[in-house]
């Protein structure tokens, strides 16, 4: 069992991890989740042929924390090589992934999420079709595939989150340590996640940002 799948409300989820010296601050600060981001795009991105084994002995050193591989319309060499890693407890698609591809694609892979970019009602019409109770709401940013900074609208979360109680909801977004209590009070997820709230440039973690997220968002639960 790992808390941050099996728990609700769930720890926080520290995402764009790209050093071993920021994943092991954030695991101290007690972070329940840490996500590591594999589309090349992205400033928080890890290469494809980069060598996994930084993260494969942070997991063996830290079972309890769930190690999330975040990608974006991967190709099979991608997933293929991230199955083989075996150090990922889920993978969160965050592209334009339809259902049957994150179904099929998911195996291999002991649980799944996927991410959902939400402006207005319509773009959580296509929630339900995917057979996950882990989806993640994220701000809809034009160009973008999260990491933006953006807010993600509280009250449609909060309204999915209450009419949908079989669903994990994972709210992203814009959290910072400003407002992650407000977030967690308002939309009452399953968990709360970010990347560029808790940085000091992209792709590198503010250790004293990290702990005061995760102060807020757990005082709030």
């Amino acid at each position: 069992m790992i808390p941050f799948f099996d728990h609700t409300p769930a720890g926080p989820k520290i995402c764009g991890i790209t050093t071993p010296e920021d994943a092991l601050s954030c695991i101290e600060s007690g972070a329940a989740a840490l996500g590591f981001n594999f589309y090349p795009p992205s400033p928080r991105s890890i290469p494809a042929v980069a060598d996994l084994a930084w993260i494969k002995k942070l997991k063996a050193d830290y079972r309890d924390v769930a190690f999330v591989a975040v990608v974006v319309n991967p190709d099979e060499e991608l997933l293929a090589r991230l199955r083989a890693a075996g150090c990922f407890d889920a993978i969160q698609f965050h592209g334009d992934e339809t259902a049957d591809f994150c179904a099929k694609e998911s195996k291999g892979f002991a649980r799944w999420i996927k991410a959902l970019r939400v402006r207005s009602k319509a773009d959580l019409d296509p929630a339900l079709a995917f057979a996950t109770p882990y989806l993640l709401l994220d701000a809809a940013v034009p160009g973008t595939y999260g990491g933006s900074g953006e807010i993600t609208d509280w009250g449609l979360a909060a309204e999915f989150v209450a009419n949908h109680p079989e669903k994990r909801v994972i709210l992203a977004g814009g959290l910072t340590p400003e407002n992650a209590d407000v977030a967690v009070r308002r939309v009452n997820p399953h968990a709360v996640d970010t990347a560029s709230g808790v940085e000091s440039e992209p792709g590198r973690k503010d250790p004293a940002k990290v702990r005061s997220f995760i102060t807020a968002a757990l005082a709030a639960e």
